[in-house]
């Protein structure tokens, strides 16, 4: 019987993890299955057998063995997607909104791997079957750059890039109310909610370091446009982090919840959180050429802002004199 083998990189904001819960995460495999690989000794983390509760660390290489008609596999699909780069080593897509990464329980087709897989015949086999050459990822409703491995000479040294904070990304976000700053930075350690497991919080009992920079683009009555720059990669850090400080993303159902502004008579309603990935800097993993990507704000965003601004009558803008953090 043939059997396929999968390996997975541990990124700096997934160490501590249980082994089992990371493999869950990672891939569409239930946990008993994943225990009982783990059992059979078709789980190994380095050259080494760990148990389900092992805490991977970041930079472990975890592979699984197992045969190859039990597990998925990424289906091409014809979908149109938006190329801002493509080479013989990467390939930069603007993910558009309600567009899942690449496929997980639930969300099985459609994808922008499905995609990806449809238009390039081969990518990185590190992430194989189902994310091959992902490297970092956007959720569902947040839109913008992201960058994908085709091959593992690229694939590693991408992580190593993000693993090493080279990697520079910046977003626009929506944000209900007024920052009390034009520029500034949040601090504070995010975690797995000791309420809901699948919410992050910032009042976790074992948060990770996490860092988030901010300029104001422009105020308006009731919501503020910036530009945001993470300097860690924690799981939903942005929407975590100004939910924490009283300015969530606007639209974000699981952090904010504020899905609607209103002023008087009109109302602007928000069908996503308002998080767009606008650029992304790195080297090039085999040239070592400096690049930078950026996507536009897509159109409901880009809408959104322009009926906040109606709705505000006189916004004030607020134009920083560098873009420099």
């Amino acid at each position: 019987m043939d059997m396929k083998k999968i390996s997975y990189v541990v990124a700096p904001e997934e160490r501590a993890e249980r082994l089992d819960t990371y493999i869950s995460l990672k891939s569409n495999l239930t946990r008993s299955r994943i225990k009982r690989l783990i059992g059979q000794g078709l789980i190994t983390v380095g050259s080494n057998m760990e148990k389900a509760g092992y805490k991977v660390r970041e930079g472990d290489r975890i592979e699984l063995t197992f045969p190859d008609e039990q597990e998925g596999s990424l289906a091409p699909e014809d979908i149109p997607v938006d190329i801002i780069h493509e080479d013989e080593h990467i390939i930069v897509v603007n993910k558009p909104p309600h567009m899942v990464t690449h496929p997980a329980a639930g969300n099985k087709s459609g994808t922008l791997m499905n995609a990806i897989i449809s238009r390039c015949s081969k990518l990185a086999a590190a992430g194989a079957p189902l994310r091959p050459g992902v490297v970092h990822r956007l959720d569902k409703d947040t839109s913008g750059v992201i960058v994908i491995a085709k091959n593992d000479a690229a694939y590693y040294d991408l992580i190593r890039q993000f693993k090493e904070r080279r990697v520079e990304k910046h977003y626009r976000a929506l944000l209900f109310g007024d920052l009390k700053r034009d520029r500034g930075e949040i601090k504070a350690a995010i975690g797995r909610s000791v309420s809901d497991r699948k919410k992050m919080s910032t009042k976790t009992r074992r948060g990770k370091e996490a860092v988030t920079q901010f300029i104001v683009l422009q105020r308006f009555k009731s919501a503020t446009l910036a530009d945001i720059r993470i300097l860690t990669g924690r799981t939903h850090q942005i929407r975590v982090h100004f939910a924490s400080v009283g300015n969530p993303v606007l639209g974000d159902r699981m952090y904010g919840k504020l899905i609607s502004i209103r002023q008087g008579l009109e109302t602007v309603t928000f069908g996503r959180q308002m998080l767009h990935a606008y650029s992304l800097k790195l080297r090039h993993p085999v040239t070592g050429e400096d690049l930078e990507f950026t996507a536009p704000m897509p159109e409901d965003m880009k809408k959104a802002t322009e009926e906040i601004a109606i709705l505000s009558r006189d916004p004030r803008q607020h134009i920083p004199t560098t873009s420099v953090y």
